[in-house]
């Protein structure tokens, strides 16, 4: 485990993709999973409050910094279970398991290499592997729920490593049990049953079927579905380029809000749910309540703003803080609310700040 002394390490904005956040009151860096263990084991020992810090793509962060332990997770491994079939299984299928620190994209890119199919929509998206469980991460029509078989976590309250098997994750769109008990669960590894072949599984989302030219329920090589993925992600801002501000964000910063049909915008997006209700677009709604790509420069400062690119990006155009994105985002969100009657939920975690404050 690096940095035993506990030193302050780098701010926050550093590490985060947003690039915003002060600094730590203590820095671990876990390369092994018994380090990672370790490290929040012995804060929480000491009442020390913990982050967990993968890829920082889902975090903002208070200009004042974090009052506790920043656990950075470094763990590294990806592998495919030989002894259940592995890529040699007869079945057609792969069980992978993969280390939380794993870079997630990285993992994509290698499962197209190798011929692990139903991924590959979820190309572009930043961060770690042990960060997609928990908001159940989806793009492009895929949903990280749809290929994980277990989850192995520890159990923080009941100080234990324990294995959760998909049912038992309560995944639904953009929640699961690890985000409906904040801080109980430390993801140690994933492990995904994934199909094996040359084809992506069937392209449910319309504008890609586009892109690619099928028919939506159609498939097309995996390679394709990547790189069109990607080329739609950096067409959004939705690709890291350090050159580029529209990509100093959270990715989407709003969840598409699920409402009774009777309370859906006239022209609005519609996907019916299970339980009868209907999930629409935020950036629909957003667009409609009169914010436009790159509005914000009369908001506060300016120095945040609505991507250029993509409205559901709330951006850091190179020296905003904490509070210039907060303000811009609760301006945004009451616009909606005020227009339509419909709340946006913000979908990055705030760590220190809060979306209603003053």
């Amino acid at each position: 485990m690096a940095d035993p002394a506990g030193q302050a390490g780098p701010r926050l904005a550093e590490r985060t993709t947003l690039r915003l956040g002060g600094h730590a009151r203590r820095w671990v860096r876990a390369e092994t999973e018994q380090d990672l263990v370790a490290a929040v084991a012995d804060a929480d020992a000491a009442g020390e409050p913990v982050l967990l810090l993968g890829g920082g793509s889902n975090l903002v962060v208070a200009d004042e910094g974090f009052a506790g332990t920043v656990v950075e997770v470094a763990t590294r491994g990806v592998a495919p279970d030989v002894e259940a079939g592995g890529e040699e299984a007869a079945c057609g299928g792969v069980l992978v398991e993969v280390a939380a620190g794993e870079d997630w994209d990285a993992l994509v890119a290698t499962a197209v290499e190798r011929g692990w199919v139903g991924i590959e929509a979820l190309s572009g998206i930043p961060g770690s592997v042990g960060a997609t469980p928990v908001q159940n991460v989806g793009a492009y029509g895929q949903e990280v729920s749809q290929t994980i078989a277990s989850v192995r976590t520890y159990d923080r309250r009941d100080r234990q490593v324990r294995t959760l098997a998909n049912a038992d994750c309560d995944f639904s769109y953009r929640h699961s049990r690890f985000k409906a008990e904040p801080g109980r669960h430390v993801v140690l590894s994933v492990t995904f049953q994934l199909a094996t072949g040359t084809l992506g599984a069937p392209v449910r989302y319309g504008e890609l079927s586009r892109v690619l030219g099928v028919e939506p329920g159609a498939r097309a090589p995996l390679a394709a579905v990547r790189e069109a993925v990607l080329g739609l992600r950096a067409g959004k801002g939705m690709v890291l380029d350090a050159d580029d501000h529209d990509t100093w964000s959270a990715g989407s910063f709003f969840t598409n809000p699920v409402v009774d049909a009777a309370l859906l915008p006239e022209g609005a997006p519609a996907w019916e749910q299970p339980d009868g209700r209907v999930k629409t677009s935020a950036a629909w709604l957003i667009e409609h309540a009169g914010f436009a790509r790159g509005y914000g420069a009369d908001v506060g400062t300016g120095r945040a703003r609505l991507s250029s690119k993509h409205t559901l990006a709330l951006t850091n155009r190179g020296a905003a803080s904490t509070d210039d994105l907060l303000l811009l985002a609760r301006h945004v969100r009451d616009g909606v609310h005020q227009r339509f009657g419909i709340r946006l939920v913000n979908e990055p975690v705030l760590l220190g700040c809060d979306l209603d404050g003053a």
